[in-house]
């Protein structure tokens, strides 16, 4: 196909608006088609609230396009995990070296300012359009707007449209495309903190705050207004779950008995955990993601994932960015770059998927027991001593660009080395000896 000129984008949620933007400076003519009405004159109609947190990746995608700056100016640094143990006890662990943090941002502020950014830039957005209808072989989609559809031609569509995609939805009809879509066994349910009355935060502002219980756990990401945003990831149903904690009596003496301090700081307990939703978590993969030459996924259409690395944002705005590294690398040649483009992200996509399932076991087991804390003691220890043989995999997917996939086999094999050292006689006090040292540059070697 030749080079495209109009382009629809289904969907004006945070990938598609920084999608359109990119796609705008390349010099096409965009049209992002939205089925809700404008967030920003309602921010309540944004749905869903929960913080997002924006690492490397994610601001590489955004200063892509000249605008990691504007995010940062709505954004916290989060230097540092902040452990809340049942009698309230502290404990602490920075997220990587001095000076580096990820950044609390609300979802709804994100999305609204990344629609004015694109707007700014020439974008047309389209509200009130929910997609009922895709051509494949045309890019023509249809759009329901105020009772009637109306009828959009386009040379190339990007499906934007979410974990539930309905671009998705009409390629999963053709042969040799695979689906699948999984639910966890947990949803989450949102609160808040509010400020001190001088606007200040209650707890401390650039950390993120995690209260780990085992089989659940409660987090909190800190607002520029002086508010937290918390979140409870617990069961859905079961002895002890959101189906259990059927009156809201139960629900305080649940958070009396497991989270106490924070719930000292929640004065809208009880009209929240009444009137917010426990949400599902679900997981989406596919394969292809693209058509021909003119449809492709990106973001949650073509790889929904759970939130527990605080990757799925940064991911969706990686794809942003390596499709157009690859559009300006294949000139005119759509069908060699559409191939690229989804061969490149899919092991990628699959790998962060499966690393969010594992963290999410290391924020609400993990994080505040000893031997952990050790082994990733050792771990800082021996990336200071040799920087350029080991990098911890959370710091890979955090701070680096290297591959999900290849975070994901290194991670692995850093891991069983580490078990080993765990199993030294008398690791509490040879944790810094030269014997784990040079243990370790032994088994990178091997």
């Amino acid at each position: 196909m030749s080079k495209p000129n109009k382009i629809t984008i289904a969907g004006s949620g945070l990938v598609g608006a920084l999608q359109a933007i990119y796609m705008k400076q390349q010099g096409f003519d965009v049209h992002l088609y939205e089925r809700r009405s404008d967030m920003r004159k309602n921010l309540m109609s944004a749905g869903r609230s929960i913080n997002l947190a924006l690492s490397d990746r994610g601001f590489r995608g955004l200063s892509g396009v000249g605008i990691d700056d504007s995010i940062r100016e709505i954004s916290i640094p989060m230097y540092r995990r902040v452990m809340h143990d049942v009698d309230g006890t502290l404990t602490f662990q920075p997220y990587g070296k001095d000076g580096q943090a990820i950044y609390s941002v609300s979802r709804g502020a994100l999305n609204c300012k990344l629609m004015d950014l694109a707007e700014q830039s020439g974008v047309n957005i389209h509200f009130s359009h929910q997609l009922v209808d895709v051509d494949l072989n045309t890019a023509t989609a249809g759009f329901k707007h105020e009772e009637e559809i109306k009828t959009v031609e386009s040379d190339f569509l990007v499906g934007a449209d979410g974990a539930f995609s309905e671009v998705r939805n009409e390629l999963n009809k053709k042969p040799w495309t695979n689906y699948s879509q999984y639910y966890i066994d947990y949803a989450y349910k949102e609160f808040s903190i509010p400020a001190n009355e001088d606007g200040s935060h209650q707890i401390e502002k650039n950390a993120l705050h995690i209260w780990p219980r085992k089989d659940f756990m409660l987090i909190a990401l800190p607002n520029p207004d002086g508010s937290f945003t918390l979140t409870l990831f617990f069961s859905k149903s079961g002895e002890l779950s959101f189906d259990s904690l059927d009156t809201i009596e139960k629900a305080e003496q649940f958070f009396k008995d497991y989270f106490a301090d924070a719930l000292a700081l929640m004065p809208q307990f009880r009209e929240e955990y009444t009137t917010n939703p426990a949400a599902a978590m679900v997981i989406v993969k596919c394969f292809p993601w693209t058509f021909k030459d003119k449809v492709m996924l990106i973001g949650d259409a073509a790889h929904a994932i759970v939130p527990f690395y605080g990757q799925g944002m940064n991911c969706c705005f990686e794809d942003c960015f390596v499709f157009d590294e690859l559009l300006q690398s294949h000139d005119g040649n759509w069908s060699e770059l559409m191939r690229k483009y989804e061969n490149s992200r899919k092991p990628n996509a699959d790998a962060i998927a499966e690393l969010a399932l594992r963290n999410f076991i290391e924020m609400r087991d993990k994080v505040s027991d000893p031997t952990f804390l050790l082994q990733k003691k050792i771990e800082a220890r021996f990336t200071e001593l040799h920087p350029g043989k080991w990098m911890p995999l959370y710091s890979m997917v955090t701070f680096s660009h290297t591959p999900y996939s290849e975070a994901l086999k290194i991670g692995d094999r850093q891991e069983a080395i580490m078990q080993h050292v765990m199993q030294t006689s008398d690791i509490e006090d040879q944790w810094d000896s030269k014997e784990v040292e040079i243990y370790m540059l032994e088994q990178l070697k091997s």
